[in-house]
């Protein structure tokens, strides 16, 4: 064999062993990729109320056909924009009791609007008082049913201008931000006039039943992350049976509905 030939294989042998490392390289390259994973978001660290917005829905549940129109209603919140009247009640029946709330639109017409359309078409049957801080708020609003959750997370409204103050027994929609409100609202249950300059725009106050909403059960605390209580997000992804299993004493709300007149007084 001649040092020519030898040469020449050689050569030919590093080629094949160039080439088998580029080919192994290259499958490598092909293998899949895992995205991280979107960070939750979870509620800012401060005191005032705030609505937690969920991850966006990759699909929405289709519309209802039949007899339950008021399901199809709440799955499509574009649909519910109905003008409230200038003034109403709203009677509210919970496994506490009962209580009712009076609206003056002028007060916040996006708020009383919005408030006036969830009540009448039944958004918070069954929801429960997943916030209350004794002294400070009682908050409520998230559906017990992941899939109207989810269609209603990015339905915001526009901010109304502060017109009344944040005192105790008025009703106003927790935030997430400006213009970012839905579906959550807070009762207060003590002047919490700073929440005023921070935007918090009451829309109406409870009249009747104030007694009831002070005690609504309150052994858990401030919420996730902040505290040992509910976590909003949860809330929102399981419904119902993450409540009922991890937070089982909480009230709820049994329904509520839309009055044109003050309720009747009870005779004594």
């Amino acid at each position: 064999m001649t040092k020519r030939t030898l040469a020449v294989i050689v050569l030919a042998i590093l080629v094949v062993a160039v080439g088998l490392v580029l080919f192994m390289r290259s499958r490598k390259a092909r293998q899949p990729v895992t995205a991280p994973q979107q960070p939750v978001t979870t509620q800012p660290a401060v005191t005032p109320p705030a609505a937690v917005t969920p991850p966006p829905a990759a699909k929405t549940q289709p519309a209802v056909k039949g007899p339950t129109a008021v399901l199809r209603s709440l799955d499509q919140p574009a649909s519910l924009n109905e003008k409230a009247p200038d003034v109403y009640w709203a009677k509210f029946d919970t496994t506490k009791g009962n209580f009712v709330i009076k609206v003056t639109r002028s007060w916040a017409p996006y708020g009383a609007d919005r408030f006036y359309n969830l009540v009448k078409n039944g958004f918070y049957n069954r929801a429960s008082f997943f916030r209350v801080i004794p002294g400070f708020i009682v908050q409520f609003g998230i559906s017990p049913k992941p899939g109207l959750s989810q269609v209603w997370h990015s339905a915001d409204i526009p901010d109304d201008p502060v017109h009344g103050s944040n005192l105790t027994g008025t009703i106003t929609f927790a935030t997430a931000g400006p213009d970012t409100r839905t579906t959550q609202v807070f009762i207060n249950l003590a002047d919490n006039k700073s929440l005023d300059a921070q935007g918090f725009a009451p829309f109406g106050n409870v009249t009747e039943g104030m007694e009831v909403a002070r005690n609504f059960y309150s052994g858990y605390g401030e919420g996730a992350p902040m505290g040992n209580g509910p976590d909003q997000q949860l809330i929102q992804s399981q419904g119902e049976p993450y409540l009922a299993k991890d937070f089982p004493k909480l009230d709820h709300i049994k329904s509520a509905a839309i009055l044109q007149s003050p309720p009747q007084s009870k005779s004594h």
